[in-house]
């Protein structure tokens, strides 16, 4: 029986990390899905096709080409790396438990235990975005469902801070690409993912300059002047907070044509259609796939 279609291009470009331009142009190119149209026209994806979708997401993460993946998974050579990632998730899962349990049971030492087994298992890479990134969501969601207390989100997130500024610490500041100031948006606490994002440019070559949370957005143009960056990374996770987030982008280009600027975050991925609309051209994105579509499209990287 054929499956239905039930998700839109937005909802498969959240749910396995493609940008719906890349996904329409991986369609026309390659022919490798052909989901169904509704009546409106529009593109509906089936359980199948997301299964296809993260498969050779999977793939070009390793480092393959698009074309490349699709020749493996054309060839069936993905039936034995099929059960190796399904053995790879059921353990970055269980990690991923076993570090919000501990955390929101004020474990500080068994979370430590529990991200150490992380890393003596997994690179630097898929700690990053298949285990903490995936703890900081969880976290997040729950404090934000009322489901725990001010407190445990702060107990999780200063050792989540900890354990990622460690990485982001032993890193060098390379001289190869782009010099880039990251930072938070007006009023904007929530950093973790900003610092995640931050780690990845840094560990492919992008000099970053990390400031956190929130400055004056009246100490912008100082900040341009000392640095002369040629991007900012903002980044939002309070929805109260976005407005005043994408005024600041816009004043960063006033006083700053030719910077490029970038905007993710929790309350910017989940905003309403016509927000996303007018910033598609600064998102992001959520995902390792997003990050590079966006970053070659305006650093020329890769």
């Amino acid at each position: 029986m054929a499956q239905i279609g039930k998700y839109n291009i937005k909802a498969i470009s959240n749910i396995v990390g493609i940008l719906p331009g890349t996904l329409r142009a991986w369609e026309r190119r390659y022919n490798i899905i052909s989901p169904v149209r509704n009546d409106a026209g529009h593109r509906l994806y089936t359980e199948e096709h997301v299964y296809i979708l993260k498969w050779l997401v999977q793939k070009v993460n390793e480092g393959f080409t698009i074309g490349q993946a699709i020749n493996l998974y054309e060839a069936k050579e993905h039936k034995t790396s099929k059960d190796e990632v399904l053995t790879e998730n059921f353990q970055s899962d269980h990690l991923v438990n076993k570090i919000v349990s501990s955390l929101l049971s004020f474990e500080e030492g068994d979370a430590h235990n529990y991200v150490n087994e992380a890393f003596s298992i997994f690179s630097i890479d898929k700690v990053l975005f298949k285990i903490l990134a995936k703890v900081i969501i969880l976290i997040g969601d729950k404090w934000r469902n009322g489901e725990i207390t001010s407190a445990h989100e702060h107990f999780a997130s200063s050792f989540l801070r900890t354990r990622l500024g460690m990485i982001y610490q032993n890193l060098p500041n390379n001289k190869h690409l782009p010099k880039l100031i990251a930072v938070c948006g007006p009023e904007e606490k929530h950093e973790l993912a900003l610092l995640i994002f931050t780690i990845y440019l840094r560990r492919i070559g992008f000099q970053v300059i990390y400031l956190g949370a929130s400055i004056d957005s009246d100490d912008v143009e100082q900040v341009i002047n000392e640095v002369n960056p040629a991007g900012f990374i903002l980044s939002c996770t309070l929805k109260e907070h976005l407005k005043k987030t994408i005024d600041f982008a816009i004043k960063i280009k006033k006083l700053e044509p030719n910077v490029i600027i970038g905007i993710g975050g929790h309350a910017v991925s989940n905003c309403e259609t016509p927000i996303m609309d007018s910033i598609q051209e600064l998102y992001v994105g959520d995902q390792q796939a997003n990050w590079d579509e966006w970053l070659k499209q305006n650093f020329n990287y890769k």
